[in-house]
């Protein structure tokens, strides 16, 4: 009697993915927060490959349709997205332990980075690794720009709404919510008169041929703590208004409304309401207040931190921290004896302020997310906005660029050695498929390297 037929490896691959329990999901999420670098398109595009494609944790539809709400958010988006993401796989508590763990890792890094900043100035070594980080983040957006827009632009409508999104920007300077909002019109208009066009998932077919079932599948029901409802609703708001509410408190009462920690906690709070568009739409509002009207820090300071920023796990937001850190350090809210343990609370109250507001909005607005999966008349908006933040996305890669290649601007220098960085990152990305964590280390390393040699040659009598 013949036995029956094995199913072949092909087969097999394309088997639902088992159940993934907490603590496995912890442990990706602690990983992630450690290898998240490139700035939002990076860390989406690292969330895709491995929660899509590798993972099949969940469908690339399902996790579009995350996005294009989180790109609605003020607020980190990449964060967002693993805070969505966390709690659709484990309640709340898994959302609020993806976000969580999203940002800790950089929040630790920054404090550490910020402390050497501070205490010993710029060092050789430290200036050299970060020459050599800024080409490879820039390669890295520049990859995930066409990652995700080959991914998400289906079609000749798309495409189109995602130029004149890059031209807008990049001609005009358009404010980002003003695109957002002409991108969602043209979605609920295309989604009536071209249907097929604004159809979320458009050509997945083929994509979920390739990455196979998942475990939270296009088709797969909405699970229960996902589902909305008034009650749960209410909740949320109620702990979040104490959380914030009970923070705030406690530094007035502690240290007085004028008191430095107090006026970092509700200035960042109100930043945090006004990150349309990621941390770049932000950061004219950081600066003008924590530089020109707080004077926490100089502009030369500020300019250091978004190097930094750039650079390290996590989102471009992060740069706060820094802030933070410098504010607390340099207003000596501790006393002169005691800066260290000053920019470290600083930071961490400010970070915490910073990000509050994002894990709300997921927890309470997620379930209204849910609701509308699959419904054209409220997923084409969303489509036409992730086809807009495609052009955005690119619009970045080239202001990254610009600043790499040409720190001085136009008129400056062009950096040759930069841009050959830049191009072997991208290279090594894009043809050999090296991970970014390899890229980012090699990089840093020859950008050190670099500033070596360059001391070695002026003390010969060359300059570069």
């Amino acid at each position: 009697m013949s036995q029956p037929d094995k199913p072949s490896s092909t087969e097999q691959s394309l088997a639902r993915p088992d159940p993934v329990g907490f603590w496995e999901a912890f442990r990706f999420w602690l990983k992630l927060g450690f290898v998240s670098f490139g700035g939002p398109a990076g860390q989406i595009a690292i969330m895709h490959q491995e929660l899509v494609e590798k993972r099949r944790w969940i469908s690339e539809q399902r996790f579009l349709h995350a996005l294009n709400y989180c790109m609605l958010l003020p607020g980190p988006e990449a964060q967002q997205l693993a805070t969505y993401i966390g709690w659709l796989m484990h309640r709340s508590w898994g959302g609020v332990v993806a976000g969580g763990l999203f940002v800790l890792p950089s929040l630790l890094i920054l404090i550490g980075l910020s402390f050497i900043y501070m205490a010993y100035g710029h060092l050789t070594g430290i200036a050299g690794v970060l020459y050599g980080i800024k080409p490879a983040v820039t390669a890295i957006v520049i990859f995930a720009a066409y990652r995700i827009g080959s991914r998400a632009l289906k079609n000749w409508v798309l495409w189109t709404m995602s130029a004149l999104a890059f031209l807008a920007i990049f001609l005009f300077d358009t404010p980002f919510p003003l695109i957002v909002l002409i991108a969602a019109l043209l979605g609920a208009i295309g989604g009536k008169v071209l249907p097929k066009k604004f159809a979320m998932g458009g050509g997945h077919g083929a994509a979920k041929q390739g990455y196979g079932p998942a475990l939270i599948d296009d088709d797969t029901p909405t699970p229960p703590h996902a589902l909305f409802s008034w009650v749960g609703l209410s909740k949320v708001i109620l702990v979040g208004l104490a959380l914030w509410g009970g923070a705030i408190g406690f530094l007035c009462a502690r240290y007085g409304w004028d008191g430095a920690l107090t006026q970092m906690g509700w200035f960042f709070t109100k930043a945090a309401l006004l990150t349309f568009g990621g941390a770049y739409a932000a950061l004219p509002y950081v600066y003008q207040g924590a530089v020109e009207y707080f004077q926490w820090l100089t502009p030369h300071q500020m300019i250091d931190g978004l190097a930094l920023g750039e650079t390290t796990p996590g989102p471009l937001i992060m740069v706060v921290t820094f802030v933070g850190f410098v504010a607390g350090w340099t207003k000596e809210v501790f006393g002169p004896d005691q800066l260290f343990l000053a920019g470290a609370i600083a930071a961490t109250v400010v970070t915490y302020f910073t990000f509050l507001p994002s894990f709300l909005f997921i927890l309470a607005g997620g379930s209204l997310v849910e609701s509308t999966h699959g419904n054209l008349k409220f997923t084409a908006p969303l489509t036409g906005i992730t086809a807009a933040v495609v052009g955005v996305i690119l619009n970045l890669a080239v202001f990254f660029a610009w600043h790499v290649f040409w720190p001085q601007g136009f008129t400056g220098n062009f950096d040759a050695v930069s841009a050959v960085i830049s191009l072997c990152a991208f290279l090594a990305l894009f043809r050999y498929k090296v991970g970014v964590i390899p890229v980012i280390a090699a990089c840093g390393g020859t950008g050190l390297l670099f500033s070596f040699i360059k001391i070695w040659l002026a003390q010969q009598g060359v300059v570069l």
